[in-house]
């Protein structure tokens, strides 16, 4: 479980460093990387979709995670 929350963290920060990079610079970064270069959409490289649907379930995982830890802070008592 443990390797699984680092692996969907780094995916995460990958996806939102690749988010900041096309907001600022208008540049893929993994588009560049998997795909056929920057010059390409995103949705014309198969590989660079897998990628994108990693971090999107990476995403979702992470906010599972946040749920549980929230709640898991919820329970104890303060003073």
């Amino acid at each position: 479980m443990r390797a699984l929350n680092i692996v969907t963290l780094i995916l995460v920060i990958v996806g939102g460093l690749n988010w900041g990079l096309v907001g600022l610079f208008d540049f893929d970064l993994v588009t560049a990387i998997v795909g056929n270069g920057a010059a390409e959409t995103a949705t014309s490289s198969p590989i660079a979709r897998v990628v994108y649907v990693l971090v999107a379930l990476s995403a979702i995982y992470q906010i599972g995670m946040l749920v549980r830890l929230t709640s898991a802070r919820s329970d104890v008592v303060y003073r």
